[in-house]
């Protein structure tokens, strides 16, 4: 009824973890020693433990503490095991894309047109470089003779520049023909340089 064939055993499978045998051994040594100690030892030494009680008591301590680390890891694993085994809960979450149609509206773009008035302090262009023009008014004795405080120059045979704030064209006649006290200059500048010392004057004077 079972399946079992005449003189035939059911064999029960045996498989023991690490910790298990562990276990196991430590009870078998447990037994043993409880064993060795309440009924051998006393038949030939009926005094026992007697002189040998501190290392009859640490011995039954050992094995106790042994049995008891060997009982908590097991207890421990088991645990481990079972929360291994158990069934993981999966939920599945189906999303539905939904389409919502989505209106876009133009609004025009309005564009507004910013004019930039730029001051600028050079001189208009083809009448001299006011750089250039900078660097010949200090190498020439004009600072000698005109205060302009753009140059740092004090002088005082001629007017004062920065009060007199003269116009590009009046600076590039005075400079290349001179007057009164001053000399001309169209000897020893070229055009170009008498027109960058115009622009510089003309738009440093009086800054």
């Amino acid at each position: 009824m079972l399946g079992l064939t005449a003189g035939s055993v059911p064999r029960v499978p045996l498989a023991l973890t690490g910790y298990q045998s562990l276990l196991l051994g430590v009870a078998l040594v447990f037994i043993a020693f409880a064993l060795t100690v309440s009924l051998v030892i006393p038949r030939w030494k009926p005094h026992f433990p007697s002189k040998y009680l501190g290392w009859f008591i640490g011995v039954a301590i050992v094995l106790f503490a042994s049995q008891l680390t060997a009982v908590l890891l097991l207890a421990n694993l088991g645990e481990k095991n079972e929360a291994e085994a158990a069934p993981s809960s999966t939920t599945t979450t189906t999303t539905i894309p939904t389409t919502t149609p989505t209106t876009t509206t133009t609004a025009p773009t309005q564009t507004t047109s910013t004019q930039t008035s730029t001051t600028s302090t050079t001189a208009p262009a083809g009448q001299g470089d006011p750089v250039q023009g900078r660097k010949i008014f200090l190498a020439q004795p004009c600072g000698g003779c005109h205060t302009l405080a753009d140059a740092g120059t004090t002088g005082t045979v001629g007017p004062n520049l920065d009060q007199l704030k003269p116009p590009y064209d009046k600076v590039v006649t005075q400079v290349t023909n001179g007057g009164a006290v001053m000399p001309p200059f169209k000897n020893t500048l070229t055009p170009q340089q008498i027109q960058d010392v115009a622009a510089y004057v003309s738009s440093a004077a009086g800054k």
